[in-house]
């Protein structure tokens, strides 16, 4: 399995979209720093996740988000909420 996983920033709001095999440990990866493009906008919380069979689903998913360019559709299309994981 593979996942398409939406993470919010604790701190700013952002929102950070990419894809796993593993969100427990990808989520650690984002708040220790691991990755230069989220650093800094720590800690970073779990909103939503999406399960896939293969990598290329799970990116073709992620990319057709990322399209929408606007956060408040992607929250309000997927129903992210501030408290909720969706799947």
């Amino acid at each position: 399995m593979f996942f398409l996983y939406i993470l919010r920033s604790e701190s700013t709001g952002k929102y950070y979209i990419g894809t796993t095999k593993n969100i427990a440990t990808r989520l650690a990866q984002h708040n220790a720093g691991g990755t230069s493009s989220t650093k800094r906008y720590r800690p970073w919380k779990l909103v939503h996740t999406e399960a896939f069979g293969t990598l290329r689903e799970a990116r073709q998913r992620e990319k057709q988000i990322k399209s929408w360019k606007n956060p408040a559709y992607m929250v309000k299309t997927l129903g992210i909420g501030s408290e909720q994981v969706g799947t």
